[in-house]
């Protein structure tokens, strides 16, 4: 019987452990057996493999049963994903429905999730941008939150390692607060797009309206062809999955590179219940799972563990992984743990009407979604009432007039008329929060999820500075607009959740001193160096930036130091 425990262990004990197959654990996963470890990716959800999981991803609109629309029973019984702009016929097996994985909101919160192999990285909005060295020292210039223990030197060599292997496109635009990267040829401006980009840089100083980088193969090189990817379609259906890997999604990009190494083993089903400590090494030992079918618990073994469940799972899992070390979860010797968890504010849009460029009328699909304005407040010097400042998404698109007057005859001509209206263009605010200790989530120890696992209570919310800055966005938009000549400007705000963004952020944040952070510049846990965060969870502030291409690159760096440190025994 010992011998028959001691094989049974053996079979459970690997190199490394990856929590989580999203965005930040597919890097992981792919970094870590790129360097010969013997990796084990636990996954809460079911199994998604490239191309063949990916039911809807080529059918035509009338092949869908309700044409694209879920069923009023189905958006009925999930109001908080129903939210969500990809949540329809086409892609809402890749959602959590709302009443199998409940939580709660002590305020308000849209948690939207996608738990199956490459979690949300099927269905995420691609746009990338690096950070900037005003990014990382935000925080040391205006006193909120804590000093980020690394600057842009230290990650910009690692944001150029996954965007090589990713495929971003863009322009290299010269912009200081937007530093340029490894790019394939961007997605160009429409016309009336192009005609804004250039208005702004001849009447604004700072402010710039350019080519959105996202993750799209415009042009691949050999590195994505030999991933098997080849180049965007340009269909912009992406959250269906795309067959051919035209964008960046751990299905299809570093999960199947990982497995190819044959370094990687893939556990789907297994809900995490918390990380088990050694008290006696003074280190994590392993992973205690629960198997979603059988309701079983089993524990695997390794000496490195990556956490990346996505940032709130990730807070609820070093939450509940107590010990007589840490009897307020692990590596949680500060006390900050769940705490200054931050967001980003797209509660603002604005659209209008142009007038003229009736020789130009769109053809075909752009998957940047268009053009971006990177922040331009509060960069080089403090000049608004509210801190850090927010970037815009802004895009131009031209439909047909269609009619919806009469019956029969008379309204089908009506919609199928195929002459042009006007163009229009619209943006939206990415806003920067500021975190604070009265945004944070916690264990509800009274309620338990189907796999016995403390549901996780979320207490996060708008301040003043949100609404200040929303209201500096509209009134400079506005001002922006009309100076471009657009007419019938038409600014609307929301009040929509936090969370709906789905850019959650913080709570086992980075930091120089473990009195007020969880994490390290390598993004270890400052009491448990075995133990790595690096997904959203990790991040001391939020920028106002995408943030994914941040978390690829610290983990990318985070895999290079736990790898060396192992070697040494110091892990």
């Amino acid at each position: 019987m010992a011998n028959l425990n001691i094989d049974s262990a053996k079979e459970r004990t690997f190199d490394a452990i990856v929590i989580g197959s999203g965005i930040s654990g597919g890097w992981a996963a792919k970094e870590l057996t790129d360097k010969g470890l013997k990796v084990l990716m636990l996954e809460r959800g079911r199994d998604v493999k490239h191309i063949k999981d990916y039911p809807t991803t080529n059918m035509y609109p009338w092949e869908f049963k309700h044409r694209g629309e879920l069923p009023m029973d189905v958006q009925e019984a999930n109001p908080i994903v129903n939210r969500c702009y990809a949540f329809g016929e086409s892609a809402a097996h890749f959602f959590v429905k709302d009443k199998e994985h409940p939580y709660i909101q002590t305020k308000p919160f849209d948690w939207i999730r996608g738990y199956q192999v490459g979690g949300k990285s099927l269905l995420w909005a691609r746009q990338t941008q690096r950070w900037s060295e005003f990014d990382f020292e935000g925080p040391a210039r205006d006193g909120f939150a804590v000093d980020w223990p690394i600057r842009y030197k230290d990650i910009a060599p690692w944001y150029s390692h996954v965007e090589k292997f990713a495929g971003i496109s863009g322009n290299k635009d010269g912009i200081a607060e937007l530093p340029d990267g490894e790019f394939l040829p961007a997605f160009p401006l429409n016309a009336v797009e192009e005609y804004f980009s250039k208005h702004v840089k001849v009447n604004y100083q700072n402010r710039h309206v350019i080519s959105a980088r996202c993750a799209h193969l415009s042009k691949p090189n050999q590195i994505h062809l030999d991933q098997g990817r080849a180049q965007c379609q340009e269909r912009t259906i992406c959250e269906r999955g795309c067959p051919f890997g035209g964008y960046f999604s751990s299905n299809a990009s570093t999960i199947p590179w990982a497995l190819k190494s044959g370094n990687l083993t893939i556990r789907p089903f297994s809900v995490v219940e918390s990380i088990i400590y050694d008290e006696n090494k003074g280190k994590a030992s392993g992973v205690r799972i629960v198997d979603t079918n059988t309701k079983k618990a089993e524990e695997f073994y390794s000496r490195i563990i990556f956490v990346n469940a996505a940032a709130l799972n990730t807070n609820l899992i070093l939450l509940n992984s107590k010990s007589n070390r840490f009897p307020n979860g692990l590596g949680n010797d500060s006390g900050v743990l769940g705490k200054f968890v931050a967001f980003h504010n797209y509660s603002a849009h604005i659209g209008a009407e142009v007038e003229g460029f009736e020789e130009w009328a769109t053809d075909g699909r752009n998957p940047a979604g268009g053009g971006y304005i990177p922040r331009f407040r509060n960069v080089y010097k403090q000049e608004t009432d509210f801190l850090r400042g927010y970037a815009s998404g802004f895009s131009a698109y031209r439909g047909f007039k269609h009619s919806y007057d009469g019956f029969g005859e008379d309204f089908k001509a009506g919609l199928s008329t195929k002459e042009y209206g006007p163009w229009r263009v619209g943006s939206h605010m990415m806003g920067e929060t500021i975190p604070k200790e009265t945004n944070f989530v916690k264990l509800d120890n009274s309620n338990k999820d189907a796999w016995g696992v403390p549901l996780l209570d979320i207490s996060v919310d708008y301040d003043d500075n949100d609404e200040k800055m929303k209201k500096d966005y509209i009134e400079q938009l506005t001002e922006m607009f009309t100076s471009a000549g657009f007419k019938n400007i038409q600014p609307s705000t929301n009040h929509q959740a936090p969370g709906l963004d789905i850019h959650e952020m913080g709570g086992v944040r980075m930091g120089r001193d473990p009195k007020t952070s969880m994490l390290n510049k390598w993004n270890q846990l400052h009491a448990c160096t075995n133990v790595f965060v690096t997904d959203g969870a990790s991040m001391t502030s939020t920028s106002c930036q995408n943030p994914s291409l941040t978390y690829m690159a610290l983990t990318a760096r985070a895999v290079d130091h736990a790898v060396s440190e192992s070697k040494k025994g110091n892990l």
